[in-house]
């Protein structure tokens, strides 16, 4: 059997093998949709409201590798393995890689430079992982059909 590109990821150390618990999976999506919708209030500042969509998008993220059975302790891994968690299309993950950098620069040198393009497209793209994550279901449907 051929192995995935997550177990690959895995063999070379880049990801950590751990079975899911749906505790924490439920835990992240819930998270993910509060910060989300937090995201949404147009009364916070333009910074707190991307802090806060970047944030849902990396808890939903997380959610679904740890639905795959796997854990990256690197934020930008976690979003590079959307396409093989939940199939997610280029041009959304161009926007978490655009959104990783800024937080980064933010993070990292105070160079906090968003804008409202940026974070509606980030909102949008969070929901988007919110959905696919959400079709994936429980950990334990997971176990029935054999994944």
């Amino acid at each position: 059997m051929p192995s995935s590109p997550l177990d690959n990821l895995a063999r070379i150390g880049k990801l950590k093998a751990e079975p899911p618990a749906q505790a924490e999976l439920d835990g992240l999506v819930r998270s993910g949709r509060v910060r989300l919708r937090d995201a949404e209030n147009a009364a916070l500042s333009l910074e707190s409201r991307f802090d806060l969509a970047y944030n849902a998008a990396h808890a939903l993220s997380l959610a679904a590798l740890r639905w795959h059975g796997y854990r990256s302790e690197n934020r930008y891994l976690v979003f590079q393995c959307l396409e093989h968690t939940i199939g997610l299309e280029k041009a959304q993950w161009r926007v978490l890689d655009q959104a990783h950098n800024k937080r980064n620069l933010a993070e990292y040198e105070g160079d906090v430079d968003v804008d409202n393009a940026l974070v509606d497209a980030l909102i949008r793209a969070a929901y988007t992982v919110a959905e696919w994550v959400t079709a994936l279901g429980s950990v334990t449907r997971q176990e029935n059909r054999g994944v």
